[in-house]
This record gives structure tokens, C-alpha cells and sequence, in this order.
């Protein structure tokens, strides 16, 4: 979608943009002002239900960072959400106030028919529980959200930013797997992709970061946190990636294994004689490098490794190399690449994991300069040599303002708020 400047309209002085993250048992919460792209206040509620609940709120305004907190039990998400209206409007900056002009929310999964963000209706938000069957941990927890924020404020407009959305430009034969055909069309069975704010945002300021438009360049993103996934994206469109049905495959992640034989789920069940949740479980949350090594914090297994610790070392081995491979494929896929750009907590920070992944590549244009890889920053910077054929690059991601601009656009065009084309 063409992302217009934020530019308000004069009839409604409406600016401000609330982002909801809702969680299984969390409730992440950023509001923006979209006349300058600034964070007026950040929060998160998480513990939901339990009662040890507790909330973190920290206002910027005027560049306040003074964090408040409370703990106790909070119910369930309308009281998180409650919650949370109590701290914004403490600081002025409530959800009755006129300036807000619409809340965007996180959907997970939006299938192929949800292919940019959409105001939410009675009928989107049928489709986006009829998709729950493909995204069960994730589309029940972001539609609680919705219908929390539909009552507080049920005359405001709610935008869905999908993280799907940016990969249903993949073309067929990268989206299908090679299964029965009437099979996968009867159970939606084909690779949707994830991280998709993060892919389209980080995709989309390389371009800037090289002085160039998103459809002058082909990027790889190697979006690397807990969760991790790789991008190849031609002139501004995701032409593959490597997560698929489920957040699942692909690159070896925190806790989960990325790609693997699907035989050893048989496996499991015939000889250890394990049940599918608990394959389930073992697969998501006790494999990748929790399961390696017992640890999923990079930096913990960095300075394992500097100990000695040969299964951190083991762990880290198979992370890079799982990297590699995806780089060379995707190369392989563009044909022609500009740019491979590090993004998300461990690729904006692990300088090692940037330098190793890279290393050994030499053929395909790549190299990473040690002393502007060793440099810490929030700003998008090169870290490849000037001789190098494609830059390498990090580019902090910030999906927050990537949903805020997209559901600021899209109220815009409903309202009539005055824009222009904008990278």
C-alpha cells in the first residue's frame, strides 16, 4: 500500500494513533502522535488473569521517561485495557480525548483475503475467528483485544494490521506446499509467512538507507528475535519468506526448531509414544536454542561460549548455519540482490551473530566491516565495507509505527485526511 504522510485534517485535529498488541495472557500498548511519527506513552500490562498482574506505563511526553508501575490482580483484557486508559488519561492523553483518531490492532493471521489493513467490522471479525484453526495461540488473544477496545470506544474507527499481509504478495509456486491440492484448499494449508510489519517496514527504509525507492531494490531481511524469520523482497514485494502455515518454520528460533523433517513428528508418536500436544510443545517451546543448549538469550550463550561451553557453542553453530542457508537461497531466489539488512533484538544487537552469518560469503558480494559492525546504535547504518557488491546493513525495526502509519493511512483515505506519497 502507498503509505501517505501523516498530515491531519483540519475538520477533525485528529493525530494520535492508539497500537494494541493483546497477548494470550498480555496487553502491549503504544500512542502515537502521526503529525511528527512521536511516542506520547508505551505500556504493557502482562500476567493477565493471575494475580500477579502487573502494569508498566511510561508517558514521553515532553520526553518524560519516568516509568509507573502497579501490581495486583487484573481480570481479563477489558480490565487491562481499562487499565491502561486510566494511566494515558492520568498524563491527559485519554481515549475520550478528540485528538485520537483511530486504534490499530495486531492480527496475527489474516489468511489470503486480508492482504493490507481493513476497519474492523462485525464481518471482519467473523473472518478473523474463522481463522483461528490456523493461528490458535495467537488470533483468539487479538480478538479479545478488539472487542475490548470496540466497547470502550465502539464510535471510533479500529484498523486490523495483519501479519500476514505483506507475504500474500508471494507468488504461487512459493506460497503452495507439495501436498493433495484439494486437501490443502480444504484446510488452508499453504505458507502465510509472519513478522510481516517488521519485513515490510525494515524492507522499506534499506531503500531509504541507499538512497534509492523500495521498487529500485531487492532486500533479504533477516528479522532475528525469540521468534525469527527471513525475507527475500523484490522492488517492495515479498517474493518468499521463511516462516509458513505456522510461525514454526523456517530459521531456528528461541524456542522453536524453524525447518524440519515432518517424519519426526511419526516418529515421535510411534516410538516415544507421544501425543501431539506434546510434540507440539516440544517443537514450539523446548527446541531452537532453548533446547540446544538451555538457554535462549543470545547473550547468555555468547558469554557461554567464551567459557568454553561447547553445547553454547554447538547452539550458536546451528543458528548461523540455518542463516546462511536461507541468504544463499534467497540470493538464489532474487537473482540480484542490494542489500541484506539485520533487524529485531538479536540481529540490531549480536554483532557476533551479524559477522558470522555473513562470513564466508565473499562470492556472493558480501562482507561486513568489523569496526562499523562492532559500532552500537538505534539508527539504520551500513556495516559493509565500501568495496563490498551488496551492502549489509541494521535497521532497528519498529512495528508499532509501521501499524500506526498503516491504520493512520487508512483512516485518512476513509475521512478524507489530506496525504501524499511517503517512504
Amino acid at each position: 500500500m502507498t503509505i501517505p504522510t501523516t498530515e491531519g485534517s483540519a475538520t477533525t485535529g485528529a493525530y494520535r494513533v492508539l497500537v494494541l498488541n493483546s497477548g494470550s495472557s498480555s496487553l502491549k500498548y503504544q500512542l502515537l502522535d502521526m503529525s511528527d511519527r512521536t511516542r506520547l506513552a508505551v505500556g504493557l500490562v502482562e500476567r493477565i488473569g493471575e494475580e500477579t498482574s502487573r502494569l508498566v506505563h511510561t508517558p514521553l511526553v515532553g520526553g518524560g521517561t519516568e516509568r509507573r508501575e502497579r501490581t495486583g490482580p487484573i481480570a481479563d483484557h477489558e480490565a487491562a485495557l481499562k487499565a491502561a486508559a486510566e494511566e494515558l488519561a492520568a498524563d491527559g492523553l485519554g481515549l475520550d480525548s478528540p485528538q485520537l483518531a483511530a486504534i490499530g490492532h495486531r492480527v496475527v493471521h489474516g489468511g489470503l483475503r486480508f492482504t493490507e489493513p481493513v476497519v474492523i467490522d462485525d464481518e471482519v471479525l467473523k473472518e478473523i475467528e474463522r481463522l483461528v484453526p490456523v493461528a490458535p495461540l495467537h488470533n483468539p488473544a487479538n480478538i479479545t483485544g478488539i472487542r475490548t477496545a470496540r466497547a470502550l470506544r465502539p464510535d471510533l474507527p479500529q484498523v486490523a494490521v495483519f501479519d500476514t499481509a505483506f507475504h500474500t504478495t508471494m507468488p504461487e509456486y512459493a506460497a503452495r506446499y507439495a501436498i493433495d491440492t484439494e486437501t490443502a484448499d480444504a484446510h488452508r494449508i499453504r505458507r502465510y509467512g509472519f513478522h510481516g510489519t517488521s519485513h515490510a517496514y525494515v524492507s522499506r527504509k534499506t531503500a531509504e538507507l541507499l538512497g534509492r525507492t523500495p521498487e529500485e531494490v531487492n532486500v533479504i531481511v533477516l528479522h532475528l528475535g525469540n521468534g525469527a524469520s527471513a525475507s527475500a523482497v523484490a522492488g517492495g514485494r515479498c517474493v518468499e519468506t521463511s516462516m509458513g502455515l505456522t510461525p514454526l518454520e523456517g530459521l531456528v528460533m528461541g524456542t522453536r526448531s524453524g525447518d524440519i523433517d515432518p517424519a519426526v513428528t511419526f516418529h515421535l508418536m510411534r516410538v516415544a509414544g507421544m501425543s501431539a500436544d506434546e510434540i507440539d510443545a516440544l517443537l514450539n517451546k523446548k527446541s531452537g536454542l532453548v533446547g540446544l543448549c538451555g538457554d535462549n538469550d543470545m547473550r547468555e550463550i555468547r558469554r557461554r561460549i567464551d567459557e568454553g561451553d561447547e553445547r553454547a557453542a554447538l547452539a550458536f553453530d546451528i543458528y548461523v548455519h540455518r542463516l546462511k542457508k536461507y541468504i544463499g537461497a534467497y540470493s538464489a531466489v532474487l537473482g540480484r540482490v542490494d542489500a541484506v539488512v539485520f533487524t529485531a533484538g538479536v540481529g540490531e544487537n549480536s554483532a557476533p551473530v551479524r559477522e558470522a552469518a555473513v562470513a564466508g560469503l565473499e562470492e556472493l558480494g558480501l562482507a561486513v566491516d568489523a569496526d562499523l559492525n562492532g559500532v552500537r546504535s538505534d539508527e539504520p547504518r551500513l556495516i559493509s565495507p565500501d568495496y563490498a557488491r551488496v551492502a549489509v546493513a541494521v535497521v532497528p525495526t519498529d512495528e508499532e509505527l509501521e501499524i500506526a502509519v498503516q491504520t493512520f493511512a487508512l483512516v485518512g483515505q476513509t475521512r478524507g485526511l489530506v496525504g501524499q506519497a511517503h517512504n
